[in-house]
């Protein structure tokens, strides 16, 4: 093989990510796409080294809770308009170089149309979303055999989903793999279910995020400030690519090409196109800008984002007080509900973890009690709990899984908490995944469910639980403009 140019190798010494962008071993864009993330690659992400309890043998499966977000869909009406503008930028944005079209810019780009070019509705659940539906459910029935053995009946195992089309079709797909082959339709044997929804004006159980207009409130003044805490990260990477690829990139531009980015990786499983024009440092940070906007306005960043969602968890806890008192009447299975499954969003999904006190050490469990607003997740390289894509990818879930104990002296009812299906410890119990059901009830459920729903997104908020401390935007401007004594000082978040 002939020995490569000494332009080449002089490049290679001094910019290696700029020959090859995304050379770094190892790294996989899709695992880093946030929210954006599939399912089969999210649930074998992991960040620490948490050893599982050992369930006792005596202890069996009575009752399970199950909330998950919708599968992988297509993108929005909103986001293929944004895709279309995209087309029409790249073009003015390569006229201004026509003349160096040799240069080293991506051939991809040259010409581009999006991939969902002439279609004018979106969101939908696509076939990989169902896929993954279906495969969850199948694992699930394999996974706790004694709870899902009994004939279908909508009292046995009610199916709730939302009006969104994208999590009753998620719900049909779980459905369709939970209970294959127990009925006589077609070739699979599927059996016909039930799958109910509330009205989305109504919905506070599911779509509590849509109901409560305190939080549409603090969300409309927020997003300026988020925008503002985004805007030194998309700088920066602007900044890169402009040198890189001799484009005159606007931020507007790197945040449309990064929507692409995680579309091509998530739907299509194209990686070497709009990906490939990033470095993994580069993706890192894109991830955590995403990352940031969703624990501000999703999780931790408040504790509005979470606590309106009382009406789910006190739904979770009324159908394991249920399960119990079955067991105790001495019922036996099939009688009583076994298992209450709910398909809707990430909006749902990521309050419900913070509710529960997902991704949390000790002291941070304590913070949320008093209401207080968490750090923001922490600078790539650190490493961070909070990652949208363990978090809350595609078709991400909680389940809840009801131990019945009978010889345990202790305790005779334990909870544990499976997160994208893997054993998750409580920061509230300990840091065990295996928590006592009333320590479960009373640490952690408890001090939530002391909240009206109706009180929470009805009256007035204060105006310091709708921004956070002033200083934590100014420390983030800090680390891209550490000289700058022209911060912003009306910029909270």
């Amino acid at each position: 093989m002939a020995a490569p140019p000494a332009t080449v190798l002089f490049l290679l010494l001094l910019f290696p990510a700029a020959v090859f962008p995304n050379a770094e071993e190892n790294f996989d864009v899709r695992r880093h796409l946030s929210t954006a993330t599939r399912y089969h690659i999210a649930k074998d992400i992991s960040e620490n080294s948490f050893v599982p309890s050992n369930i006792p043998d005596q202890c069996t499966p009575i009752h399970l809770n199950l909330v998950a977000r919708h599968g992988t869909r297509a993108p929005t009406k909103k986001k293929l308009k944004e895709l279309e503008a995209l087309v029409s930028r790249l073009k003015v944005l390569l006229e201004n170089v026509k003349e160096q079209k040799s240069t080293g810019i991506p051939t991809w780009l040259w010409g581009w149309k999006s991939p969902w070019t002439g279609k004018h509705k979106g969101g939908e659940l696509i076939r990989e979303g169902e896929n993954e539906l279906y495969e969850l459910g199948i694992r699930t029935r394999e996974q706790f055999p004694d709870l899902f053995n009994e004939d279908y009946h909508p009292d046995i195992y009610p199916i709730k989903a939302t009006q969104v089309s994208r999590a009753s079709a998620s719900a049909v797909a779980f459905g369709m793999g939970l209970f294959s082959d127990r009925g006589n339709l077609g070739p699979g044997r599927h059996r016909a279910f039930a799958v109910t929804s509330e009205s989305r004006a109504s919905d506070i159980m599911l779509r509590f995020h849509d109901c409560c207009q305190n939080y549409k409130a603090f969300r409309k003044n927020q997003e300026p400030s988020v925008d503002k805490l985004k805007e030194p990260i998309l700088n920066e990477v602007t900044q890169q690519l402009v040198k890189r690829w001799g484009l005159n990139f606007t931020r507007s531009d790197i945040s449309s090409l990064w929507f692409l980015c995680k579309q091509e990786a998530s739907l299509l499983n194209t990686t070497d196109q709009a990906c490939a024009l990033f470095t993994p440092s580069e993706v890192g940070l894109l991830e955590w800008a995403d990352d940031l906007e969703v624990f501000v306005l999703k999780g931790y960043g408040n504790s509005l984002n979470y606590r309106m969602g009382v009406p789910l968890l006190e739904d979770v806890i009324q159908s394991m007080e249920q399960a119990i008192k079955a067991k105790e009447d001495g019922l036996v299975s099939g009688s009583y509900e076994m298992a209450r499954l709910r398909f809707a969003h990430a909006e749902t999904l990521l309050p419900f973890s913070c509710l529960i006190g997902l991704f949390l050490d000790g002291p941070e469990f304590e913070q949320i009690l008093r209401e207080q607003p968490l750090e923001l997740p922490v600078k790539p390289p650190k490493k961070r709990i909070w990652r949208g894509s363990s978090v809350a990818p595609f078709a991400g879930n909680n389940m809840l899984v009801l131990y019945s104990c009978p010889a345990n002296n202790s305790s005779r009812y334990f909870v544990q908490v499976l997160h994208n299906e893997r054993p998750t410890p409580l920061a509230g119990c300990g840091n065990s995944d295996f928590c006592p059901f009333e320590l479960f009830k009373e640490r952690i459920a408890a001090p939530h469910l002391k909240h009206d729903y109706n009180a929470l997104c009805s009256m007035e908020l204060e105006q310091s639980k709708q921004t956070a401390p002033t200083n934590k935007f100014a420390q983030i401007l800090s680390w891209f403009f550490p000289g700058d004594s022209k911060q912003p000082q009306n910029a909270e978040l």
